[in-house]
């Protein structure tokens, strides 16, 4: 169903009268052509002034907006001869993780991704893009494979969290989770992660320990969700504007730090307004950074992916 953020309703009211006008045209004898041209690009201004100095709280809702395409909705415009593989050969299956064999531009690859739903009934599916153990361990399974047999890693990281309900504490979260990042850390072969959504915390950084980290314009990666943060820290939950500022979550914030390696375009106004620009725009960016890592060696891999790590952050001591 069509979704519209409280800061894009202005343009959406403008695009409706738009597409009023368009249906009109032509009708007894009545062309509209001329006001439709006018308000096309009074609408592309208004977009352009709207995106322009975006809030941290407004790119938080953009990425979490439901209309934004997902991991599966990449696979589909980006890559062919999609595999899935499933399981985790110990418990269960876990449709939150979805991860299998693909071919980007011909060259095999391993896909690992997380997967949120549309609507209820898929959310349900998904557990609204929230793993549990057995879907990072299925992701373990694929990283060794993609080790195995040589083959360049690309993960796609979106969702809110680990899932922390009561059985999946039971059945190991945190050392799945710290398994998935000791096997990411050693993989002698290029590694790539890319944001496309949210970023939340240690169910995103299963997913995110690559040669390259990745993050579409609109997207967020960060330790806590805003919500959870002012809950903690302010003892109120409403508090969440003020906290998505001071955590600097944005993909810009993130490229400013140095921790993302190239910063994605999505279509003006947000991927939801044209998934098919932003795949191709994502597309450009894999292929760029898959170029640079095939000049390396798999000693050569570990060792950048080790750097790039340990060099992350900034910290001072006080005599």
């Amino acid at each position: 169903m069509p979704f519209t953020t409280e800061f894009e309703k202005p343009l959406a009211a403008l695009e409706s009268k738009i597409e009023e006008l368009k249906q009109l045209s032509g009708g007894a004898g009545v062309d509209f052509s001329d006001e439709v041209v006018k308000l096309e690009r009074k609408a592309k201004k208004l977009q352009a002034e709207i995106f322009r100095d975006l809030s941290r709280w407004q790119v938080v809702q953009l990425a979490r907006h439901p209309n934004r395409p997902y991991t599966l909705d990449y696979l589909q415009m980006i890559f062919t001869d999609w595999m899935e593989l499933e399981g985790d050969r110990r418990f269960g299956a876990d449709h939150a993780i979805v991860a299998g064999l693909a071919r980007f531009e011909g060259e095999p690859v391993v896909i690992v991704g997380e997967q949120k739903g549309r609507g209820t009934k898929e959310n349900m599916l998904r557990n609204f893009g929230m793993p549990r153990p057995e879907g990072y361990r299925k992701a373990r399974r694929l990283y060794d494979l993609a080790d195995r047999f040589r083959r360049p890693l690309i993960t796609f990281i979106d969702t809110p969290g680990a899932y922390p309900g009561i059985g999946a504490e039971e059945r190991g979260q945190a050392e799945a989770i710290a398994v998935n990042l000791e096997v990411m850390s050693s993989l002698g072969v290029p590694s790539i992660s890319i944001v496309i959504g949210e970023g939340g915390s240690g169910g995103a950084l299963a997913l995110g320990v690559t040669n390259k980290i990745l993050m579409l314009e609109y997207s967020t990666y960060s330790v806590i969700s805003p919500e959870s943060c002012s809950s903690i820290l302010y003892r109120d939950a409403s508090k969440a504007q003020k906290s998505a500022e001071n955590l600097k979550l944005t993909a810009k914030d993130l490229a400013g730090f140095g921790i993302v390696d190239e910063l994605v375009k999505e279509a003006p106004g947000g991927a939801h307004r044209d998934p098919r620009l932003t795949a191709e725009n994502l597309a450009g960016a894999i292929r760029r950074q898959l170029a640079d890592l095939r000049q390396l060696s798999p000693e050569q891999l570990v060792r950048q992916r080790y750097q790039k790590f340990r060099a992350m952050g900034v910290f001072t001591t006080e005599e």
